[in-house]
């Protein structure tokens, strides 16, 4: 072999080397290296209780929120898209709202989804029969929608209902023309009616003795609640308890009314009432 051929052999082998090391070091394209990873799954939030809820729950704003789960069933209520909270915020909470004042069907687990098959909602054939607590019975009754009852209640809340009254006749002094009184503390709101009516029914789970006070208190004026916090005991809510506010007479609510009084009208109109217990009986006293 000849130099030539040598020198030949050598040149062509160095020209394979470079290539080769020129081919290792080029970047590999971006499509091999994306390639390869996996596809992350999309997030499927759904509607789910917040805490244990027995059977009966009247759902509220604080027994529901969203929970992601892997694979959503059919009949879970799904978290509206971004797409659509970017256009219409409120569309979250709207779809929060259309399982209040729902009652369960069955118990639900924390973390647990709700769906239309495990509540029932008011105005449903069986919704007074499954809330209902055993020995009591609901009672519907109209609140105007001027009054404060009208857009503060949900279904779920505790109120009172109180009663006011007013008094026709010149001989009614006019510090005692009208009274407000409370007469049954603490029941539970069943439902509320939605239609925007000027009176609006508001349902109440009421024991016997109950129903039969709130249908005499219809006939004799005028009925309102008041909302009551979460704080008190139920345990007050008991048949023939005695209402721990006093009535509120006119001059109570507008002690000028004094001022329209003679002189000696006034004091006797100043002195308090005193309630007076015989028995079952009571009785309007003025102290001393």
């Amino acid at each position: 072999m000849n130099a030539k051929v040598i020198l030949t052999f050598l040149f062509l082998l160095s020209l394979g080397v470079v290539a080769f090391l020129f081919y290792n070091n080029m970047p590999k394209p971006q499509v091999q290296q994306t390639a390869a990873q996996p596809a992350q799954a999309p997030k499927i939030e759904v509607l789910a209780a917040t805490a244990a809820l027995p059977a009966g729950t009247l759902l509220r704003g604080q027994d529901v929120a969203w929970t992601t789960v892997p694979k959503a069933v059919a009949g879970m209520i799904l978290r509206p898209a971004a797409a659509t909270l970017a256009v219409r915020p409120e569309a979250d909470e709207d779809a929060r709202a259309q399982v209040y004042g729902a009652a369960l069907r069955v118990a639900l687990a924390e973390g647990e989804p709700i769906t239309p098959q495990n509540i029932v909602k008011p105005g449903d054939r069986d919704f007074l029969g499954l809330v209902l607590s055993p020995g009591t019975r609901a009672i519907a009754i109209p609140i105007s929608t001027g009054g404060a009852g009208s857009g503060l209640l949900s279904p779920g809340d505790r109120v009172d209902v109180l009663l006011t009254q007013s008094f026709k006749g010149d001989e009614t002094p006019l510090t005692r023309r009208s009274v407000s009184e409370t007469v049954v503390e603490n029941l539970r709101v069943l439902a509320v009616d939605s239609e925007k009516t000027s009176n609006r029914a508001v349902t109440l789970e009421v024991l016997p003795e109950q129903a039969e006070k709130i249908n005499v208190a219809t006939e004799l004026g005028k009925l309102s609640l008041t909302l009551r916090p979460v704080s008190i005991p139920t345990a007050q809510n008991q048949p023939g308890a005695v209402a721990s506010v006093q009535p509120a007479w006119s001059v109570d609510a507008s002690p000028a009314l004094r001022s329209v009084l003679p002189p000696e009208k006034q004091v006797e109109a100043a002195a308090p009432i005193v309630k007076v217990m015989r028995g079952n009986q009571s009785q309007d006293a003025k102290s001393q």
